[in-house]
């Protein structure tokens, strides 16, 4: 069989083994996004949604999930997390369209990177917006979700050109 970090020498899933890695200060930043109508952009730049306050509800939501990523994702590895912000940018498009820009940033010191949790985070975040808004429009769009940039580790530093 192939060298696969995530599989034995049976062919059967494992956790790759992290013990002898260097424990470094990491960080990772990724983005998503939701584009939504008009009456939904003005729901939450005015605070009206029924639901509350959409993205103090988001924000807490995309902290939950970071913590939460290897919960969810099958091969990775649970770590202490030092930090997790999110920031949104709003961005008009065209006819009456409008997409929130989410960046979640998740810091550690540590044996693995974050970015698992970074991208968990901004995922989260742009589900909760969708989850807490869609009784106005369940037409909004999930955006595409990417690392921007990482830093730490044997594998350097990366950044999104």
């Amino acid at each position: 069989m192939t060298n696969f970090t995530h599989f034995n020498e049976h062919g059967r899933a494992k956790m790759v083994d992290i013990s002898d890695k260097k424990e470094t200060s990491r960080k990772a930043i990724a983005r998503s996004s939701v584009q939504m109508n008009q009456e939904v952009y003005e729901n939450i730049t005015q605070q009206k949604n029924k639901k509350g306050d959409v993205l103090s509800v988001a924000q807490v939501a995309g902290i939950m999930g970071a913590k939460q990523t290897s919960n969810v994702i099958p091969m990775c590895h649970p770590i202490p997390i030092s930090g997790v912000d999110l920031s949104f940018e709003w961005i008009e498009i065209e006819n009456e369209m409008y997409e929130i820009i989410i960046h979640a940033e998740v810091k550690t010191v540590g044996s693995t990177g974050v970015e698992m949790e970074a991208l968990t985070a901004a995922s989260v975040t742009a589900l909760t917006i969708y989850d807490m808004c869609k009784a106005v429009d369940k037409g909004m769009v999930i955006g595409q979700t990417y690392l921007l940039e990482k830093s730490g580790g044997k594998n350097g530093d990366y950044k999104r050109a």
